[in-house]
This record gives C-alpha cells, structure tokens and sequence, in this order.
C-alpha cells in the first residue's frame, strides 16, 4: 500500500494536508497523535485540541508517543493510518542511545515496508536553519533529517508544505538514492 510523507516547517499546513489526503480514503481513518498531553502547558494543550477539532467524528484517535512500531503493526488492509509527527515522537524517545535509535529507525522502516494500510506521515523540517549549539539538539535534528530521507527513500508521494502550498516532490523532484542508513 502507498506511503506519503509530508514534510514541511511549523504551522505550514502539514498536518492539514495530511487531513486532506485522508479524508479522501473510502476506508476508516485511524490518526496516530505522537503527543504526550502536558496539563502544567496550556499552550500545548491548545495546539492538541486544534488538531482535534479539525477531525472528522468518524476517524478513531490512538496516541502512541513511544513505541509507533509496534502500533502500526496491527494496521489491517483497507485502513488509512496517519501519523501526526515523527517530530513529535523523535522527542519522545530522543535520549535512545545511537545503536537503539538504529534499531527503533530498522523496526519502523521494516513496518512501514509490509504494512496493508495506506499511511500518511507527517514530520517537521528543523534542518533548514543554523546548526543547533548544544548536542542534543544537533542529535534531534540530525536524525529527524535522516529519518525523513529514509522514509521519503521508500514512500510513493513526498509533499513539502511551505508558505500554505504543497509541493509534490515526487513530481517536481529526482529521488536520491536510497541511504545506507547508518549516519548521513
């Protein structure tokens, strides 16, 4: 089955193009909220009950912040999984050592790979601006980059949402080859 990956800055329209694309799915819709809720964090709160509001009564809602692997395992044929964001669930499990970060990123491409259901990723772009001056956040962003390569590598549609336009890229672009993987 197919796999998109939208991909673009905050607040670009990501998420709402990946709305857009499912809702056009005949089969039943189940989102994926990486997002831990944090009631100390009103702001944050918001933004979740936004995303909320904008879904269709019908589409069921599963929050996984860890382990995504093994809940888009159970995906059946006819389904449309979308996952709203490999950002998001990267920070969840960012303090992963490089060889368990390696395994978890095999594991979810693999899934990916087999899965029946049509999946719809969505991730953030946060390797556009300065290198990050503190490690954990060149680790954030080096690794959300690689992933999005890799699974862009294995995906039928790649869209960039920027400036409220998506851009297919698969359209507009030349694919890379696929990468090795280990570090880029």
């Amino acid at each position: 089955m197919p796999i998109t990956l939208i991909t673009g800055p905050s607040r670009s329209g990501k998420s709402e193009w990946a709305e857009h694309l499912a809702r056009s799915h005949a089969g039943s819709v189940i989102y994926v909220a990486t997002a831990q809720r944090r009631a100390d964090d009103a702001e944050w709160q918001a933004r979740i009950d936004q995303h909320q509001q904008r879904r269709p009564a019908d589409w069921t809602c599963l929050e996984e912040p860890v382990d995504l692997a093994a809940l888009l395992a159970t995906a059946a044929a006819g389904e449309c999984w979308l996952v709203d964001a490999l950002g998001t669930w990267l920070a969840n499990v960012l303090e992963q050592d490089e060889d368990t970060w390696q395994s978890t990123v095999a594991t979810l491409l693999a899934v990916l790979r087999s899965s029946p259901a049509e999946l719809i990723l969505v991730a953030e772009e946060t390797g556009w601006g300065v290198v990050p001056a503190y490690p954990l956040g060149r680790i954030f962003r080096d690794r959300l980059g690689s992933l999005t390569r890799r699974i862009g590598a294995i995906a039928q549609s790649v869209y960039l949402v920027t400036g409220g336009y998506a851009l297919d890229l698969t359209q507009l672009g030349v694919r890379l080859p696929e990468p090795d993987g280990a570090t880029e």
